[in-house]
């Protein structure tokens, strides 16, 4: 038998608990009403911490600037800059000295993998803003950003594990930005450094009053959809992107740019070259798989020798494919890195002025005049004098798309499944990214911000796992960072060098990274069960306790955010909107769902693995009585609404 009811005051709360006593003596069993009764009696209200589940009382966290992990008498006050210090505190006041200097065999490995992870969306991301900024911000610009901002942040930054990158929102807002400085007739490193200089005191004044509570009422609910957003986004861009020509697909179209540089010559086959390069990323990939599960495989002498394959997996897959691609088929020219031949600005002036580019406006000379300068003149407004006030307009979108990005991406990495033991500080990297973004606008440099895909890719690697994935300890470390931002500042020097990678090698660790990260994502494991048989659902929290409907209306929720993130990130006209979505996700979470789900079922599908355990126990008894009456676990739902 169910009912509904309304918990509007304890008194109804008690009044109802004694009613569903008589109706347990007749046999009948609702433990969802009686957890809810229990609690309400003894004026208790939970809510789990950064990734647990929201009740009742997230509103009234959010607006008194409360976190959830700390009782509210106890929880000091945050604002005005006091979390930025107790960030400090936390994290690089502590553990600092001890992330500097624990070095050990897999930070080799992770630093070799990383760097190639970092430096390979670098370089493709700048060569796409040269075309979208008409030749201001390039390659050259993306590395020397990727290089010193990861290196400042690896050494005071509040997350050992986060990387900062380039990102398709960002690079989409940027291309708006270089539309609206044309419109506006104002050069556009002029706009940018402004609206840059403004988004910085934005995050700088959103770390000084703990903003950062907004993010702290996200759940596993949109923590779930954003990394899986991002590691689809991933995996489509190595097999083949419908919104811009990259990814293997396009090796078999004769028209892809890959093939102009040798379609003249004679015995060159595009076909030939296409299967090539996908034999070379599905190989990658393939063998980095195999190696890194021969950790837990028979084969090898010892453990140890186990454990360094496993290490040291990717990089022995990009070595050995890109061997492959050199020394057996050197006579198929595969597509390479386009990077420049020297290190200096992009734009190339036709004259003093620098207002036309070079060979495009001046074909008639046969040298540029010179390169534009690094630091931008912020007074060269072409007589528009309200530009330094108006730049704050797109700044405030700006600054929703960063904040959004770096919260989200550190609440991903500071998941309590993850077993991180050296704290969070999102007060403190808000300050900090805030204000790189602001430097690197003032040297015409693209912003950067956390980077998802390879933060966690970052995570996964420096992880001690189960062999189901779980995770038992992450070695937490600076050094990795640090060694990976090194490699691509030193790579500046030597840019002809990195022409020797292949590109399909990169597409396959591409495609690795957004596999491995989709593992342990159980929105990607709930999408899967639905095109599975209900009997064979693999063994979970919200399997044997949530009705397999309930489970499946969560699902498509999830995805439905899910698609909606996706389309709008890749139509350019309205990609500027992405943040705004990410951030409805949280009140849909906090508002919506609770009206169509049962706490219990939000407390299973949307719960840290602690609360869920605590769930279980509390109501154990009850269970394996609903159990015995039932006969069988997963016939329906032990929880009815």
């Amino acid at each position: 038998m169910d009912f509904h009811h309304n918990l509007d005051s304890a008194s109804d709360c008690c009044s109802d608990t004694s009613r569903r006593e008589k109706q347990q003596t007749a046999g009948t069993l609702n433990l969802e009403n009686r957890s809810n009764a229990s609690e309400c009696c003894s004026n208790t209200r939970e809510r789990q911490g950064t990734a647990g589940t929201v009740f009742n009382n997230e509103e009234n966290n959010f607006f008194n600037g409360t976190t959830t992990d700390t009782p509210e008498e106890t929880k000091p006050n945050l604002s005005w800059g006091r979390g930025i210090k107790a960030d400090w505190d936390r994290t690089v006041g502590t553990h600092w000295w001890k992330e500097m200097t624990n070095l050990e065999q897999k930070t080799i490995p992770v630093t070799i993998f990383m760097f190639f992870a970092a430096i390979a969306p670098a370089i493709t991301f700048g060569a796409i803003y040269e075309k979208t900024t008409g030749h201001y911000i390039g390659a050259v610009e993306m590395l020397l950003a990727t290089a010193w901002v990861g290196i400042v942040h690896s050494l005071i930054g509040g997350s050992a594990i986060m990387i900062n990158g380039g990102t398709g929102p960002v690079l989409a807002f940027s291309a708006v930005l270089y539309k609206l400085s044309i419109s506006l007739d104002v050069p556009f490193l002029t706009l940018s450094a402004w609206t840059g200089l403004w988004c910085m005191l934005f995050n700088v004044v959103a770390a000084f009053i703990n903003l950062n509570k907004y993010i702290l009422l996200a759940t596993r609910f949109t923590d779930e959809i954003f990394s899986m957003l991002i590691s689809v986004i991933f995996i489509i861009n190595a097999i083949g992107s419908p919104f811009s020509p990259i990814g293997l697909y396009y090796y078999f179209d004769s028209e892809h740019t890959s093939h102009d540089a040798n379609e003249n010559n004679d015995g060159y086959s595009f076909l030939s070259v296409a299967f090539l390069s996908l034999v070379l990323a599905v190989g990658t990939t393939s063998f980095a798989v195999f190696l890194k599960a021969i950790k837990f495989a028979r084969f090898f002498c010892n453990q140890w020798s186990r454990t360094t394959i496993s290490d040291f997996a990717v990089p022995i897959a990009i070595f050995s494919f890109t061997a492959i691609d050199h020394l057996v088929f050197s006579s198929a020219k595969t597509e390479t890195l386009n990077v420049p031949d020297t290190f200096a600005p992009t734009f190339a002036c036709c004259d003093a002025t620098c207002e036309t580019y070079w060979p495009n406006d001046c074909t008639d000379l046969a040298e540029p005049f010179g390169r534009r300068p690094w630091l931008v003149d912020l007074s060269d407004l072409n007589g528009h004098l309200y530009i330094p006030f108006f730049a704050a307009i797109p700044a405030f979108l700006a600054f929703i798309l960063v904040f959004l990005d770096n919260g989200i991406t550190l609440h991903c990495i500071s998941h309590p499944s993850h077993k991180l033991q050296h704290g969070d500080a999102y007060d403190l990297n808000t300050l900090i990214i805030g204000i790189m973004v602001g430097i690197n606008a003032m040297f015409g440099m693209p912003w950067l911000v956390a980077a998802t895909v390879r933060s966690l890719s970052h995570l996964h690697a420096l992880a001690e796992k189960t062999q189901d994935g779980k995770f038992i300890s992450v070695l937490e470390t600076r050094l990795s960072n640090l060694a990976v931002h090194s490699l691509i500042l030193g790579s500046i020097f030597c840019l002809p060098v990195l022409k020797l990678i292949p590109v399909p090698v990169l597409y396959g660790i591409f495609l690795y990274m957004g596999i491995t990260s989709l593992t342990n994502n159980q929105f990607w494991g709930r999408f899967t069960m639905l095109f599975m048989q209900p009997s064979k659902f693999p063994s979970a929290a919200y399997t044997d306790y949530v009705s397999t409907t309930s489970m499946h209306k969560y699902t498509g929720i999830q995805l439905f955010l899910f698609a909606s993130l996706y389309i709008i990130k890749s139509i350019k006209s309205i990609a500027i909107a992405f943040p705004i979505v990410i951030a409805l996700c949280i009140p849909i979470r906090i508002y919506l769902l609770p009206r169509l789900f049962t706490q219990a079922e939000l407390t299973l599908l949307d719960s840290g693995d602690e609360n869920i355990e605590k769930w279980i126990e509390e109501n154990v008894d009850n269970i394996d009585e609903e159990l015995v009456e039932q006969g069988a676990k997963k016939e329906g739902s032990i929880i009815s609404k």
